[in-house]
This record gives C-alpha cells, sequence and structure tokens, in this order.
C-alpha cells in the first residue's frame, strides 16, 4: 500500500483505476480516460493533486534566497499573490525540479513542487537555506485540487466561493489569494482556464463533492497526461531531469539571465551551455498511423536524438511527442516504431488548447 491523499475514498467510491505514482496510490482513471480528457478541454474537470509537496518559505531574507536558488528571478514578484514557475538547478545545470513559487509577503513564499522529488527538494533546499537563515517547512496538513477547463473558474466559484465570489473571479492568471481558509491560484497543468486549490486536508472531501454537484467530473493522472502534452508542458523525468539542462529542455524562457549580475546555482553552466549551443526540445506530430512513446529514436538529418514524452492526443486524433533532437533545420524527421522508420513533422507547441487545434495538421499518412 501507498501513501494516500485526503481524497482517497472519494476515488475509491468513485470506481477508479488506482496505480502507484511515484509512492502514492492515485487515480488513473474513472472509467472513460478519453472523456476525462474532453471534459478538460470543453466543461470542466477536477484533478486531485495532494500528492504534490507545498513548502512554506519564512525569513527576513527570504526573496535573497530564492533568487540565489532558481534559475527564474523571484525579484520580478511584486504584488503578493503572484507566481512564477522556475527550474531549480544542480551546479551542473541539470534540473532538479520545476515548481511554481507564490509571493505571499516580504518574509514569506510558498512553493508547490512535484511529488516523486518532493523528499530531495526539501532536502536540497534547507542545505540551501542555512546561510540565509531561511525556514523551509512541508505542509503535509493540505489538500490541492485542481479544476481545469473553459468552464472551470465558473463552476468552482459556484461550488465553493460564498461570499468570496467576486474576489475569486478577480484572481489574476499565474496569481493566487486567500480566502478563509482557501488558497486559490489561477495555475493549472493542462494548457486551460481554471483554479488549483489548497486547503486544510480535512475539508477536501465536502469540496470535491461540492464540484461534483456542479457537474465537474473527477478526472485521473491519465487524462492530466494527455492535456498536458497537447499543451506542450513538460514532465519532470521524461522532458527534463537531473542530466539535462533547460536551455535543451524547451524552458530557455524560465531562465533570467538578466540582471547579469545575480548569481543562481548552475548560472555558470547554463553560461557555457548557451554559448556552446547543443540539443534542442521540439513538438513533433506523427504523419503515419501509429503511437509515438518515451524514449523511440528520432532520426534527422544532422544525427539521432530521442522522443521525451509521447501518446495519442485525443483532441488532434493525431499522435504527438515532445523530443529532444540535435538542432535542425528541417521540418520532417523519422521516428522509428518497433523498428521501423516513420515520418513525423517538427511543430511549435502547445499542440491544442480551448477544444482545439492550435497548429496545422496534414492528413495521416498510411492505410
Amino acid at each position: 500500500m501507498g501513501l494516500r491523499t485526503p481524497l482517497h475514498e472519494s476515488h475509491v467510491r468513485d470506481g477508479a483505476q488506482i496505480v502507484d505514482f511515484g509512492g502514492w496510490d492515485m487515480p488513473l482513471h474513472y472509467g472513460s480516460q478519453i472523456e476525462e480528457h474532453h471534459a478538460a478541454r470543453r466543461d470542466a474537470a477536477m484533478f486531485d493533486v495532494s500528492h504534490m509537496g507545498i513548502i512554506e518559505l519564512t525569513g527576513d531574507s527570504v526573496r535573497a534566497f530564492l533568487r540565489y536558488l532558481l534559475a527564474n528571478d523571484v525579484g520580478k514578484l511584486r504584488s503578493p499573490g503572484k507566481a512564477i514557475y522556475s527550474c531549480m538547478l544542480l551546479p551542473t545545470g541539470g534540473v532538479l525540479d520545476d515548481l511554481i513559487v507564490y509571493f505571499m509577503t516580504d518574509s514569506w513564499f510558498r512553493m508547490v513542487v512535484n511529488a516523486g522529488t518532493r523528499d530531495k527538494d526539501l532536502a536540497w533546499i534547507q542545505k540551501q537555506a542555512t546561510r540565509f537563515a531561511v525556514a523551509a517547512v512541508e505542509r503535509k496538513d493540505l489538500a490541492i485540487i485542481a479544476i481545469q477547463g473553459p468552464n472551470a473558474r465558473a463552476k468552482t466559484v459556484s461550488a465553493l466561493a460564498g461570499n468570496h465570489r467576486d474576489g475569486m473571479l478577480a484572481v489574476e492568471r499565474f496569481s493566487a489569494a486567500a480566502f478563509d481558509q482557501w488558497f486559490v491560484a489561477r495555475t493549472g497543468y493542462s494548457g486551460e482556464d481554471g483554479f488549483e486549490i489548497i486547503a486544510p486536508a480535512g475539508s477536501a472531501i465536502a469540496a470535491w463533492n461540492a464540484l461534483r454537484a456542479q457537474g465537474v467530473m473527477p478526472a485521473g493522472l491519465g487524462a492530466r497526461d494527455t492535456l498536458r502534452l497537447e499543451a506542450g508542458l513538460n514532465l519532470y523525468g521524461n522532458d527534463m531531469d537531473e542530466r539535462h539542462h533547460p536551455l535543451e529542455s524547451g524552458l530557455a524562457w524560465t531562465v533570467a539571465f538578466e540582471p547579469a549580475d545575480r548569481e543562481f546555482i548552475g548560472r555558470e553552466a547554463l553560461e557555457r551551455a548557451r554559448a556552446a549551443g547543443g540539443n534542442q526540445l521540439v513538438g513533433l506530430v506523427l504523419e503515419d498511423r501509429g503511437v509515438l512513446r518515451s524514449h523511440q529514436r528520432v532520426i534527422t538529418a544532422c544525427g539521432t536524438g530521442e522522443v521525451t514524452s509521447g501518446t495519442f492526443s485525443p483532441t488532434l486524433h493525431r499522435s504527438i511527442a515532445l523530443a529532444r533532437i540535435p538542432k535542425t533545420a528541417e521540418r520532417l524527421v523519422r521516428v522509428e516504431i518497433r523498428g521501423t522508420p516513420h515520418a513525423a513533422s517538427i511543430v511549435t507547441p502547445p499542440f491544442a488548447g480551448n477544444g482545439k487545434a492550435l497548429i496545422q495538421l496534414s492528413p495521416p499518412e498510411g492505410p
């Protein structure tokens, strides 16, 4: 038996297929992964993401500490509730984790990290925080529910807002605000609008049930993965990890090289990598029939690469992927599927959003 979130009994009651995910018992789907995917693209779906780690960072020097710890610059965060997405790097430039950090006050930031890395993240953060006199404490007493889709905000407000309706609707993208015991962030991992709500663990089941009563469909890890890949969003352990730096993982936009005098962990390694060039992370659409999967070999005119994440897109009805390949100007490449090369086109993600394709598609080849 693995670790369980406060919503575990709700998942079992609803007939979820439970699987191990980084040591946690999590719902893969509740019946139809495709229906759950479409609910998030076309209406509203909710995900239990309470397995993710919530770390409170406090101290007079917490901003200076985070400017050193993270590749992106929290110095840009000036309004309470504003958030930033960043990688946390090793001195080699490899990615320890990708995360979101929220500026709450000058002495308090809140960080949300990945489930599979939460223990090593906390140990690393606490080690680095010592010379800044910053405290890093994990909040195991909280749950997180992500509600995603074009109708997600409206349904969430109807279900949970009470007297805070106007305030919740006013939360800006990539920002958060507190309403009584609720921490409501307008963030997500689907490419759709919506909320991620952090709440006391004891109130999670009541919130889940209230959202269900508003027609929000429960969704599992399967739909979460197809949604994030359609949105062109990286998955830690697949598209970036300790062996790969952000510049070869499609995450150069998350590295703040300016101001030039800001010291952060991994900066020297990234400066060298930026000067040297190297591989790139691209989107692929399979032109033949088949399914793209992680670790398949990609053949280009400039050398070989590898699919880092691949799936069949429910929105596009085509196989899509992210792949790390040598930098090349060509548009067509070949992907080896079970030893046979298949044609694929390089595209710029996101692949889909708001229930529709965001890239130009040609008819698939083959019978």
